[in-house]
């Protein structure tokens, strides 16, 4: 049942990478709140599965397929996810890849790859359904989800990575005002290491660096990253827009 203050009945949210790792543990959050999701990813099979698990469990959900780094993907799926279940209230860009590429070895490839996932995509996705939040009249929530990279928690071979992260800042900083006349706020979560199959999956050079560093709360989970997006998405945030929240277990305290 959904804690008052954090009721997301009748609301639809669109999750892209909702298929596993972090997103799931959104898609979980979202749902239990109420909210009817659409669990968006690339990888169809698993979005399915996903979304049938959620719908054992009670709630509303549906996979979508959808490639970020394709823009007629994204045209495409975003007006299928409003005609099947109307307009997304909550849009949490969540997708993203981890691959790591030190810097004296990259190539305009790499780079172009993990910007067009991690940042183009993103700024199409607000785009395409910050027009509908605006068009339905009824505010909504955008939520990002970056990197603690940002505020510290790098490794080696993250050059790409933390410039595709750092640019979610720059965009919700600037949609936040865009759309702050509507009703519609856009904040941005920091996950610290979460083990993900993203992040053991990750290609290039084995992780150094201060990222590697055990946070004294222990290694975050998709929920807890999931809880924060909750929070943003949720009526309690509705005085909330263009602002960080760092999940990162105390990372930076040591």
């Amino acid at each position: 049942m959904a804690v008052p203050g954090f009721d997301l009945a009748s609301k639809v949210a669109l999750v892209t990478g909702g298929a596993s790792g972090i997103g799931a543990g959104i898609c979980v959050a979202l749902a239990e709140a109420g909210a009817s999701v659409i669990v968006a990813d690339i990888a169809q099979e698993p979005a399915e599965v996903l979304a049938g698990s959620l719908q054992q469990a009670g709630h509303s959900a549906a996979a979508l397929r959808l490639d970020l780094a394709d823009e007629a993907s994204i045209r495409r799926g975003c007006a299928e996810a409003v005609e099947r279940h109307g307009p997304p209230w909550i849009l949490v860009n969540n997708a993203g890849l981890q691959d790591r590429q030190m810097l004296l070895d990259g190539t305009l490839d790499f780079w172009d790859r993990l910007l067009a996932v991690n940042a183009r995509g993103p700024y199409l996705m607000s785009r395409e359904i910050g027009r509908v939040m605006v068009e339905a009249g009824q505010g909504g929530r955008i939520v990002h989800v970056a990197s603690a990279a940002l505020i510290g928690q790098l490794v080696k071979g993250h050059a790409a990575y933390a410039s595709s992260k750092a640019a979610l800042l720059g965009l919700m900083r600037a949609s936040a005002l865009d759309l702050v006349e509507h009703g519609i706020t856009v904040n941005t979560v920091l996950p610290g290491g979460v083990a993900t199959p993203g992040a053991r999956g990750a290609q290039g050079p084995a992780p150094q660096g201060p990222g590697i560093r055990r946070p004294p709360l222990g290694m975050c989970e998709p929920r807890d990253i999931g809880d924060a997006v909750l929070f943003f998405a949720s009526p309690a945030a509705r005085r909330i827009t263009n602002q960080i929240l760092a999940v990162d277990a105390g990372w930076s305290l040591t």
